[in-house]
């Protein structure tokens, strides 16, 4: 906001009252009337003559309370009807006795024909200020009493002490006309004062109206605070008795800049002082710094000292600014202007649709290097509070919009792709620091932020209320004064109430659009030192099919990356009952989503969790835990790759293993008995335990490995069966194999342990190299390698051994498979305490 309005008071002063000044001296001036009317002057030189030892006196009371003198020290009388006055001066005294002022002429002739009287040459005239005057009355007299206070001083004393008065007059060619009271020259005018001087070329003044015009070239010269001040005008006009003055061209010049007006109207009080000042048919401000202000009309009003104290600017208010690598310009229908006592500005008002529009450029405007930044600011209303800087100079302070703010930007490096961006609220708070650089904003009421990215990215943030501080940018090329950027960058922000945050990433050729990043919290913080984003108050994340909550999230805008802290709970929801409508969208989502094996949504809990948008990994740390219906995964680490569809937990502390819990098949085949229990029911499906050191899991090969890693084991529970090995595979059954009610749900159709494997079962041991449970069947097939085959030690049987082994788990049977054929083994079978039976 560096622009015009910044330097309004002086040019304002500058523009009205300097030319009120110099009006008000031409009005002084125009006091001749009264010893100029010569209606009753020569009454052929025969009304009270005084002979006086140094000439002749002409004395005369004009009504009951004024008085002239006219003193010449020779008098002739022509036969031409003229009459000439050598050495004149001609002493003015107002109404009330209290004002004289002096006209002095070496020469005057009086044409009695004609009845006008004409200076010969010069003309000096002396008049005293207003509410200076020495107490005097026409005719002093001993008792007289003025005002409560006796005057007894000649008028004569009073004549001398006129001449100390500051406002001197000079001029020639002076005609007065008697018959119709107006006193012309064509000559050149000028007078001085103690505020300075001024001229004029041609003047008239109509005695009988009161008018007083300036034919042309009006001109003053002053100082204010020290700097010179030159005004001019084409021409004005003066009516005495209705206190007004008509300026036309106006021009004011000094060291801030310049001010003009077409057409001017200024309005006095009865002391002199101006009251009113009224601008139309075009008003402009201009600063030496590049400012500019105009309107069509505008209006100014003044206290008793000429200060301004309020100003009107109508019909389209246009304002701009150059200062370095920054133009603004705003528009507004109308500004209303405060001043402080001392006339400063203190508050500009627009309203009835506000626009301003910034722009800079930096860096060299045709390298490759060069940022352009282009803001705009639009709102119904917007005020504008100025701070004294000193030396009669203001500067933007705030500004506050209100009905509705709008603010957008555009940012461009070099010939790349612009950068739009926009700010929103139904009312807008800014404060502005040094050079009118914008140091806090806060916008409260549908606050909202959106930022495009050179490469198509969008960014949106919305809530009840935004809180923005700014901070200077760093030194470069193209820096503006003092040495840094004028375009301030977003030192912190903070958003409060209902907080939406949305992150949308450019398509990119020939791929799927990828889900926008959506986070909804009670308050967003934003550190812009490394472009955080700190979400409290229920925080809550979506990334695609994914949904994250958590105590804290913190958002990289940099990156994208998402860092959840404290109580995290995530849901991918099944892409298959999401509700989009969009296919690409919904595929989309079918590919983000994670499973184990199994239809409806995935859970995951933990302390802390990472989300890395452009690797679409998620990792829980912190008592990690991941489930889907009746399977789960849990760990002090569980790594998740959307996009490969994989899954990895890790640990490297025995207390806190990673556990695997798979549900497996329950053995029901259509139409076969197999997996019945008693009664002809189905048997229920299993569930299988997995705990080891590092888990890895592709859910589009439906395989988990888990293998001891650091911790040296795997160990596995299949509810029939304990197994103990370095390796655990667990491979699931596909979706459309699976039957029952439990259909929907991950199963795993095999599992195979393997590197030392040991199992038990039913007080049985067996040792080998590979375990494999299949199961529908139920079965367990040990096996070993030649030199080191298979072995079950029973401690009702003994040892068996063979190529392979297999154990039943429904009839409790253990087949053994060599040389090219199969052999039944008996086993015993505990019937009750104490008590066996054998079997076949």
């Amino acid at each position: 906001m560096h622009f015009t309005i910044e330097r309004l008071r002086t040019m304002v002063l500058a523009a009205g009252i300097l030319l009120l000044v110099s009006l008000g001296v031409f009005l002084a001036v125009a006091r001749f009337r009264h010893p100029i009317n010569l209606k009753e002057l020569p009454k052929r030189l025969g009304i009270d003559i005084q002979q006086e030892a140094n000439g002749v006196t002409f004395s005369h009371a004009l009504g009951a309370h004024s008085q002239f003198k006219i003193h010449a020290s020779k008098v002739v009388q022509l036969k031409t009807n003229h009459m000439v006055l050598h050495d004149v001066r001609i002493e003015l005294y107002g109404d009330d006795g209290r004002r004289v002022d002096r006209i002095e002429g070496a020469e005057f002739e009086y044409d009695q024909k004609q009845e006008t009287a004409t200076a010969a040459g010069p003309v000096e005239i002396t008049l005293m200020r207003p509410g200076v005057a020495l107490g005097i009355t026409p005719r002093p007299a001993p008792d007289l009493v003025v005002k409560g206070k006796p005057i007894s001083r000649p008028l004569a004393e009073a004549a001398e002490q006129a001449a100390a008065g500051d406002v001197h007059v000079k001029t020639s060619g002076l005609t007065f006309d008697q018959r119709t009271g107006v006193a012309t020259t064509s000559q050149r005018v000028d007078f001085s004062l103690k505020q300075g001087s001024g001229s004029s070329m041609g003047a008239t003044y109509d005695s009988e109206a009161g008018n007083l015009i300036l034919d042309r070239a009006v001109e003053l010269r002053t100082e204010r605070n020290g700097d010179a001040v030159t005004i001019h005008a084409e021409h004005a006009e003066f009516a005495h008795d209705a206190m007004v003055c008509l300026l036309r061209a106006a021009t004011a010049d000094y060291r801030a800049g310049k001010a003009t007006a077409a057409d001017a109207k200024i309005f006095f009080r009865d002391d002199g002082s101006a009251t009113r000042l009224e601008a139309t048919n075009g008003f402009t401000l201009a600063t030496a710094t590049g400012g500019h202000v105009a309107a069509p009309t505008g209006t100014l009003d003044f206290d008793e000292h000429n200060q301004p104290r309020h100003g009107r600017l109508e019909g389209g208010v246009r304002m701009d600014s150059v200062s370095g690598n920054r133009q603004i310009n705003g528009t507004a229908p109308t500004v209303d202007l405060e001043f402080t006592s001392k006339g400063l500005l203190h508050q500009a008002h627009m309203e009835r649709g506000v626009e301003f529009r910034s722009e800079e450029v930096s860096g060299g405007a045709n390298s490759a290097s060069a940022q352009r930044l282009s803001r705009t600011w639009r709102s119904p209303v917007a005020d504008l509070v100025f701070r004294d800087t000193g030396h009669g100079q203001v500067e933007p302070a705030s500004i506050h919009g209100t009905g509705g703010v709008t603010i957008t930007g555009l940012s461009q490096r070099g010939k790349g792709a612009p950068s739009p961006s926009l700010l929103v609220a139904d009312v807008v708070d800014g404060e502005f620091g040094p050079d009118s650089v914008l140091t806090a904003m806060t916008g409260t009421g549908h606050a909202g932020i959106e930022e495009t990215t050179a490469s198509g990215d969008r960014e949106t943030a919305s809530g009840d209320r935004l809180q923005a501080r700014f901070a200077a940018g760093a030194k470069g090329a193209g820096e503006a004064k003092g040495g840094r950027s004028s375009q301030p960058e977003v030192q912190s922000a903070v958003l409060d109430g209902h907080v939406v945050l949305v992150d949308s990433s450019a398509a990119k050729a020939g791929a799927q659009p990828k889900p926008p990043l959506r986070a909804t919290a009670g308050q967003a913080e934003y550190e812009g030192a490394g472009q955080w984003l700190h979400l409290t108050l229920n925080p809550r994340v979506e990334d695609g099919a994914m949904q994250l909550t958590a105590d804290a999230i913190d958002v990289s805008q940099a990156s994208g990356d998402a860092y959840a802290h404290g109580n995290v709970k995530a849901t991918w929801a099944d892409a298959g009952k999401n509700g989009t409508a969009n296919a690409a969208t919904s595929a989309q989502a079918e590919q983000d989503s994670i499973s184990l094996g199994g239809q409806g949504p995935a859970h995951a809990i933990a302390q802390q969790a990472e989300l890395h948008r452009a690797s679409d990994v998620v990792t829980f740390t912190g008592h990690a835990r991941l489930w889907q219906q009746a399977n789960s995964i849990a760990g002090p680490v569980i790594v998740l790759d959307r996009r490969k569809k994989t899954l990895a937990a890790r640990s490297t502390n025995p207390a806190e293993p990673v556990r695997v819990v798979l549900l497996s098949a329950s053995g029901l085949t259509p139409g076969s008995n197999a997996g019945k229990e008693p009664g002809g029911k189905a048997g229920a499906p299993s569930v299988i335990r997995v705990h080891g050191g590092e888990l890895d899991y592709s859910d589009t090969d439906r395989e988990a490995v888990m293998v001891g890693g650091s911790l040296g084991q795997v160990i596995a529970d299949t509810g029939t069966a304990n197994s103990v090995s370095n390796r655990v595979e667990l491979f699931l059954a596909p979706a459309g194999s699976r039957t029952g009610k439990d259909s929907g749900q991950g199963q795993v159709e095999r599992m195979t342990a393997s590197g030392h494997v040991v199992v038990t079962s039913e007080g049985r041991r067996g040792t080998g190299e590979q375990l494999m449970y299949t199961s529908k069947t139920g079965e367990y097939v040990l096996t070993g390698t030649a030199a080191t085959p298979p072995r079950i030690t029973d401690p009702a049987r003994g040892n068996v051994t063979g190529a392979a082994l297999i154990f039943h788990s429904r009839d409790d049977s253990v087949s053994i498979e060599g040389e090219g054929r199969e052999t039944r083994t008996e086993t015993t079978v505990r019937q009750g305490k104490g008590g066996s039976e054998p079997q076949k």
